[in-house]
């Protein structure tokens, strides 16, 4: 059995029978009446946008920590640090060397490493989580060392409770 749903946007043609009827705007459901306490949209734009980061590249078949890691992970803890409500995920990539298997452990200890270093800058451990994509998703199939690498999501406390992210 299968389900399908469907959604659009497209404005519908005028019922010449409903033609002259008022619109009436669709009374707020209640998840949007709940939603009075949560910031204003620009408010958690403006706060991810300065949780941006760049990726964390690593050596070939290496989880540690680069030491021109250093520079942007003591910021995005800074930045973690000040912003008590958003929470991160580290993704961490390999390149295509290796079995799959082995590539996902790498991935897995990459990000690992830079969420061991971000609880070191005095991150909430439990504001931080890693996954591992191995080889799976390369950000350049003509450029490896582009692949070895961790990468940031972030989210607030608000969007994960909301399931907006």
């Amino acid at each position: 059995m299968s389900v399908v749903g469907l959604t659009g946007c497209a404005r519908r043609a005028a019922n010449p029978s409903t033609a002259g009827a008022a619109t009436h705007a669709p009374a707020p459901a209640a998840s949007d009446r709940s939603n009075a306490a949560r910031p204003a949209p620009d408010d958690t734009e403006q706060a991810l946008a300065a949780l941006n980061a760049a990726p964390i590249y690593f050596p070939l078949d290496s989880s540690i920590l680069p030491p021109e890691a250093t520079e942007e992970l003591s910021r995005i803890a800074q930045a973690l640090r000040q912003r008590s409500q958003a929470k991160v995920t580290v993704a961490g990539h390999t390149c295509e060397l290796g079995t799959t298997e082995y590539n996902v452990a790498l991935g897995q200890r990459r990000a690992a490493s830079v969420r061991a270093y971000l609880v070191n800058l005095g991150v909430e451990p439990q504001r931080i989580s890693v996954i591992s994509y191995g080889e799976e998703r390369p950000a350049d199939v003509n450029a490896p060392e582009k692949n070895r690498r961790a990468e940031f999501s972030f989210r607030l406390a608000e969007q994960a409770r909301a399931g907006e992210l």
